[in-house]
């Protein structure tokens, strides 16, 4: 019995953890990041589809729509891939606009704005 547990522990974490190869040729910068949430859940976003605070979505300025990017926190090396679906952020010093759901996953909820790293994902 305790091999199966391990078994299936083994499966989920390597499950977990094939979100995708980084591009060595892609995209890649580091900057600030911000967050958006509750106040634009359903509304439509530049792709065309509704906005939703809890998916793992994010805003950049010029990655085409669908791509996915691996997003890391600076300040604590914590990690999340989300996909490209929306145009932003607007404020100048910021690269990246993740949804709420994003944010979480980089535990940046609380400082609203965090220095992170965006690589871009082969497909």
């Amino acid at each position: 019995m305790r091999l199966i547990l391990i078994a299936i522990a083994s499966l989920l974490l390597s499950a977990c953890a094939t979100q995708g190869t980084i591009d060595p040729n892609g995209y890649r910068a580091e900057g600030q990041a911000s967050y958006y949430g509750a106040r634009h859940h359903g509304n439509k976003t530049a792709s065309g589809e509704r906005f939703d605070q809890h998916a793992l979505t994010a805003a950049h300025r010029s990655l085409p729509f669908g791509s996915r990017v691996q997003v890391t926190n600076l300040r604590n090396d914590k990690t999340v891939v989300v996909r490209i679906n929306d145009r932003g952020p607007y404020a100048k010093k910021r690269i990246i606009d993740l949804s709420q759901k994003a944010a979480e996953q980089l535990d940046m909820l609380r400082d609203g704005v965090v220095p992170v790293r965006v690589e871009q994902l082969s497909d």
